[in-house]
This record gives structure tokens, sequence and C-alpha cells, in this order.
């Protein structure tokens, strides 16, 4: 398949949490991706409406900084804990509104789907979607918390099922 019709682009994959969201930032120049950047979106309130405020606040600063061409998040698929989820999907709906607000498409992953996509197994624990992130990427350790790696997980999930009208091989 000639790629050269492919224009580059920036991907940036959200893993929220209730508290705190993995970013992670990729582009893809033809069917290649590149690691660009990659963190933690916190704060430091504890009551959730001003945690929710400060991530929406944040989340625009990080969309401004690095000019996403598309957007990849996490659905919230399965929780053990009710308020615990709750909570997460309360931080998904500021982001996806972000994500609405500002035109950019979006793709919703399962974690199941994201570890497939990117491992070849459904079942994968985090060691091994560090570990083929980590290689598909060409990078080293970036000391950062399993959340921006799971960021970049779906950043690359994202990118491939934009880009790809069938899913990547499996490495």
């Amino acid at each position: 398949m000639n790629n050269t019709h492919l224009k580059k682009l920036t991907v940036l994959g959200i893993d929220p949490g209730s508290t705190r969201a993995g970013y992670g930032v990729i582009s893809f120049d033809g069917r290649a991706p590149h690691y660009l950047t990659a963190g933690i979106i916190a704060t430091s309130q504890r009551d959730k409406n001003l945690i929710l405020g400060d991530l929406d606040f944040s989340f625009k600063k990080l969309l401004k900084a690095t000019n996403p061409d598309i957007v990849g998040i996490e659905k919230l698929f399965f929780v053990k804990n009710m308020k615990t989820g709750l909570e997460v999907a309360q931080s998904r709906g500021v982001l996806i509104l972000s994500c609405v607000q500002h035109t950019l498409p979006l793709y919703e992953f399962t974690p199941k789907e994201v570890k497939q996509m990117i491992t070849g197994d459904g079942g994968a624990d985090k060691k091994a979607i560090e570990k083929m992130v980590r290689a598909t990427l060409g990078i080293g350790d970036i000391h950062q918390p399993d959340d921006a790696y799971d960021a970049l997980a779906i950043a690359l999930a994202a990118g491939y099922t934009h880009q790809l009208p069938q899913r990547p091989p499996t490495h």
C-alpha cells in the first residue's frame, strides 16, 4: 500500500480517571507512528466540581499546545466501584465535551479493544501494553505512570483506526 498520500496526523490519546487523566501524543508520518509527549493531567483539588473545572482548564491548554487532528479516549467499560465509575464518567464527559467544542474527531475504545490492537491479546496486562508501546514508538522509559502508557496505546489505536480501513498487524 502506498502511504505517500497520507498527511501527517497528530493523535492525542486520553486515559481518563476520577482525579487525573493520562495523555499521550503521537504523530503518524504515513504509517509510522512517532512519540511526541506523554504525561498526566492532575489536580490538587478535593471537591469534585473543582476537579472537573481543573480538568477542563488543563485539557483545553493541552489541546492548544498539542493541536491534535484526532483524539482517542478510553470507554468506561466495567467498574468494580460504582462511586469511582461515576467520577470517571463525569471526567470523560468533560473531556468529550472539550473535543466536541474543538470539533475534533473522537475515537472511543474499550480497554480490551486497545489491548487487542496493540498487543494482539485482549487480556494483556499493563506490562505488556507498556512493552508494546515502547517497541512500537521506539522509546525508552518515559518515567510516567501507567496512565500515560495507556494513553499512548489509545493514541496508537485511534491513529490506526483513522488511517487504515483494516486493523494494523500485531507485533
